[in-house]
């Protein structure tokens, strides 16, 4: 056996072991709360939600479990059980002689089984336990749909991605790695501009909002922080799910504010302005413009590393493939990294936690920090959001504060 064949074999163990730790970590912490409300939350969030929110929170952990072992088992049987190499030899008879369609056939395969093994899981996760606890509105009917037009846009998208980077990885030799750096740059940028009016409006329909005394209470917070948007629209979050929400979306002058119809039914306007201005926050602060940045470093990074990895034997024999190729090196990489990057899980959600308080400080200060309590409360209530997560499991994961920490920090702001 390869060094690099046990050090895979150990980090895979390793990390799948720390997520599953994890993971009953926050179920059984959760529930070993739930018989009592937190003090701070006693009056007004009764016993009823706050057991309703940790046995939904249990349900999503356990099923996330099983989702995680099957992932471990999927990714052995891919790599060291010989899966790629079954696949790789299957398009290397059917296409003998066009290497990187054959390679877009590689990758669009493994794309597809990852898929088919998600899918009952995502089918569970929604018509069962969203089912379960109230939350979902979507029929099987929009599932399937929805699942289309992934895949369609999937294929219209990913697809000349895809063929554009195994032609650079083929014609333009060692540096390939710092084109292809450049063209995902301006893919995301544009995706950034064309999201909000081409994309987002396949699953979702989006109305200008209506209601003229929320819109001029939002209108004055805007000229306040000096925010310019597209449009105010309103979004049929309701159709799919009761979860609530609001955000910005866009780049340049395609930015358009949106929220979730079922966030409009479920607050007021003193707290949907609060709301709104938490995420006006992120763009004051320029979390929005820190991300990107980050998002393009990390690319840099990794695609450097890929660069190298693909002219290693090892790297390829090590993960159980004979035949090197570049479709195979992106395929090993895209299915390895997550594992050697597990560790950075806790930097990344403390970063996203300090931008959070961030943005709440913003919305302290430019709309009323009680308004956005009051309505941080509803939605934990709304969504079954714990109040007790587990700490080392928040730690870990949570990109937003828990509930107690965040609320404690905004009271100092009344």
């Amino acid at each position: 056996m390869q060094a690099f064949t046990v050090v895979f074999v150990v980090v895979l163990l390793v990390t799948t072991a720390t997520r599953l730790w994890l993971a009953r970590r926050q179920v059984r912490h959760v529930l070993a709360h739930r018989g009592t409300v937190p003090a701070k939350f006693a009056e007004k969030i009764s016993l009823a939600s706050h057991q309703k929110a940790a046995d939904y929170t249990a349900a999503k952990g356990s099923l996330n479990m099983a989702h995680l072992a099957v992932e471990a088992g999927l990714l052995l049987a891919l790599t060291l059980g010989g899966g790629l190499n079954w696949l790789d030899q299957f398009w290397r008879d059917l296409l003998p002689e066009r290497e990187i369609l054959r390679g877009l056939a590689l990758i669009v395969s493994v794309v597809g089984i990852t898929t088919l093994i998600d899918l009952p899981f995502s089918w569970h996760r929604t018509f069962g336990i969203e089912g379960r606890f109230g939350f979902n509105r979507m029929t099987p009917k929009l599932f399937l749909i929805d699942l289309l037009k992934q895949a369609l846009l999937g294929a219209v998208i990913g697809v000349p991605l895809v063929l554009a980077t195994l032609w650079m990885m083929h014609a333009l030799g060692e540096r390939w790695w710092l084109w292809a750096w450049a063209a995902w740059m301006a893919f995301n940028i544009v995706m950034l501009a064309v999201y909000p009016t081409l994309i987002a409006p396949i699953f979702n329909k989006f109305t200008p909002l209506s209601n003229d005394e929320l819109k001029a209470r939002i209108e004055r917070l805007l000229h306040r922080c000096g925010f310019e948007a597209k449009g105010l629209f309103v979004m049929d979050g309701s159709t799919r799910s009761s979860h609530g929400n609001a955000y910005f979306t866009g780049f340049g002058k395609t930015k358009r504010i949106v929220f979730f119809d079922t966030l409009l039914n479920s607050l007021n306007g003193s707290e949907i302005e609060a709301v709104l201005a938490h995420e006006l926050g992120h763009f004051k602060r320029r979390h929005v413009i820190k991300r990107i940045a980050l998002t393009f470093m990390m690319s840099f990074i990794f695609l450097f590393l890929l660069g190298y990895l693909m002219r290693q034997l090892w790297f390829f024999n090590g993960l159980g493939v004979e035949l090197p190729s570049a479709a195979m090196a992106l395929v090993l990489f895209a299915l390895a990294l997550p594992l050697f990057t597990f560790l950075l899980h806790p930097l990344s959600a403390m970063y996203s936690r300090k931008q959070e308080f961030e943005a709440d400080r913003y919305a302290a200060e430019n709309a009323n920090a009680a308004d956005l309590v009051s309505a941080l409360v509803k939605l934990y209530k709304d969504n079954a959001s714990t109040l007790t997560p587990d700490p080392l499991h928040s730690a870990f994961y949570d990109s937003h504060p828990p509930a107690a920490m965040r609320i404690a920090r905004l009271q100092t702001e009344i």
